[in-house]
Parts: structure tokens; sequence; C-alpha cells
């Protein structure tokens, strides 16, 4: 049974609804489906037993799908974030080649919309991709039958099927530019949304260490603009001989770049600043950002190749790892 915390012990078939409703398999089929042969009584006995048992059937698992006819459920944490708009674009764009619907959902970054947004989507799409937080446990008490597809499921093993952004030889080109610029007190603003430290702040610190130079003056920061201009100024309080800083992400180094002009700090001559993502935003700053950068659009479109795999040999649904690469891309800010 898999209980609404998504906590599982078996899987809940339509025979367990049968028989704790005290009807037919058959009339599970036909109140889950909303026909008209059964009156309402049983009907709602029926669902009030599917939902007791967390039963959630989708259109994929009841064979009422065609490919031509997917609609595909594309779970994004912040589409305030100009990374992730980039990202579903490409999905979108990617779906479309397949005739393909897809639906966006934006769990504002929280868990809890997270796990909302499974309940409601489960009955409703027919696969999954997109990125979480949530444990597998969790996904599969709300995915069963759909293909799932996660993205930039970093530093944690899945036995679903995952696109993972490996960025660590990116960041360490990153600190090696910086350090042949003569730049040996290097900090990094890192995120706080949640208590661990970031992969990304990993690979820092990875890099640092491996120049011999302290990869521990880190601050955190909400993932905007504005969050990255208070975690600067925070990092040259704290740091006031920092000359060079990495970011984890291009919003919060354009937030930096915005704080350090206003501070007086000329970039890159008195603050080297570097993002990671390569938003297409970042080149319309003065100075043009530089960072290392993912190919977004390579990310929408293997998401969405992937469900296409998993559809044509389900035999997929194992791990099958795809990785995207991040590169440093130099311009005016480092």
């Amino acid at each position: 049974m898999v209980s609404a915390s998504g906590a599982e012990s078996r899987k809940v078939t339509i025979n367990d609804v049968a028989r704790s409703a005290g009807v037919s398999r058959q009339t599970v089929s036909r109140a889950l489906n909303d026909k008209d042969e059964i009156d309402s009584d049983t009907k709602q006995r029926v669902l009030d037993a599917a939902r007791a048992l967390g039963y959630r059937p989708s259109r994929f698992a009841r064979g009422l799908v065609r490919q031509d006819t997917m609609t595909i459920g594309l779970v994004i944490p912040d589409l305030l974030n100009p990374y992730f708009t980039e990202v579903a674009a490409s999905a979108l764009e990617a779906a479309r080649t397949h005739g393909w619907h897809v639906v966006v959902y934006d769990t504002a970054d929280r868990a809890e919309e997270e796990l909302g947004t499974l309940q409601v989507i489960s009955s409703q799409v027919d696969a999954v991709i997109g990125y979480f937080s949530c444990s597998d446990s969790e996904l599969e008490a709300f995915t069963r039958g759909m293909p799932v597809v996660l993205i930039g499921r970093e530093g944690r093993s899945t036995r679903f099927s995952s696109i993972r952004i490996d960025g660590r030889e990116g960041v360490h080109a990153a600190v090696a530019h910086l350090v042949a610029k003569g730049h040996t007190r290097i900090g990094m603003v890192d995120h706080q949304a949640r208590a661990e430290p970031s992969i990304r702040h990993t690979w820092f610190t990875a890099a640092a260490a491996a120049h011999g130079i302290d990869g521990g003056m880190v601050v955190g920061a909400d993932q905007t603009a504005d969050g990255g201009g208070a975690a600067l100024r925070e990092l040259l309080t704290a740091h006031p001989e920092v000359t060079a800083v990495f970011t984890f992400n291009d919003i919060i180094a354009i937030g930096a770049l915005r704080e350090a002009r206003r501070l007086g700090r000329r970039v890159p001559q008195d603050l080297a600043v570097i993002g990671f993502d390569g938003l297409q935003l970042g080149a319309l700053m003065e100075p043009p950002l530089t960072s290392v950068a993912l190919d977004t659009r390579q990310l929408g479109v293997l998401a969405i190749e992937q469900v296409a795999r998993l559809l044509s040999d389900p035999r997929t649904l194992a791990v099958e790892d795809l990785v995207v690469h991040a590169e440093l891309r130099l311009s005016g800010s480092a």
C-alpha cells in the first residue's frame, strides 16, 4: 500500500480497490473512468476506497494513450529564473517535433508544492520530466507506471532515468583561469535554499584545493539578483581581501556585478566575477558575464528524447544516466 506520505510497502492494484469497495474489478474501472453504468453511491464508494489506498492510475498505465496524444508534465522549481525558462522552452520545442503536449508546473522550489504538484498531475499526464528534490519512493508513489526523467539529479543516486549535470571540469577551468590572472583570494556565493552545500560548492572547493588556495570564503544567497548583491556585500565585509568571486548561478552573478558597481569596484579590474549556467541574459550585462555554461537547449531536448526512448523500450526504465557537461565561457567579467 502507498500512503499519502509516499511510503510504500507494495504496489496497490485495481484488485485491492475492488476488494476494499466490495465490487468487481470492472466496476472499479467504470467508476474511475466516470462511466454512467453504475449508480452514484457505488461510484463514490469506489472513489473513496481508491483515495484511502493511494491508488492513482495514470492514463499511461491504463493503456489509454497513443504516442501521438501524449501529454508531458514538466516540473520546474522557479519560472522566474531565466535558466529554468530556457530549459522549459527547449523541452516544449522538442516535444512539438513528436506532436506532444507539455504542461508546465512551477513548484516555487518548495517541497510541499512539489508533492502537491505530483498528486495533481499523476492522473493528468502520461510522462513526467523535470527537477525534483523529493525521494525516489515519493516519486514512485505518484508516477507508478509512467516514464519519469529527472533533470539535474546531482549528488545522489536514483532508480529513475536521469540527466545529470557535470560541471566539475568547467569549475576547475574557471578557478584555473582566475589563478592565471593572479587571483589567490577567491570567494564563492552558494545557494542557501537548502541546508547542505551544493555540488557546485564541492566542485569549487576541490578546484581551490588543487591550486593550494583557500576555498573556505563562502556565503549563501537567495537565487535572485538581489540575493546576489546582498551576498557579495556579506562576502566582502567578512573577507575584504577577496578579488574574485564564483557564484552558484548567473542570476546571483548578475546581482553581484550590479552591487560591485554600487560599491565602486571595477569589474574585472578590482573584482572578477564568474557565474554558472551560461544564460543568454549574461551577454547583455556590462561587462558581459563570464560563466561556466550549460547547453540549456540540450537539457530540454535530451529529456524529451529520453521519454521517447522509454516509450519505445520500457526496459530502459532502469537508470540510464545521461550527462550534460558545463564548460567555461570567457567574457568580460573575469
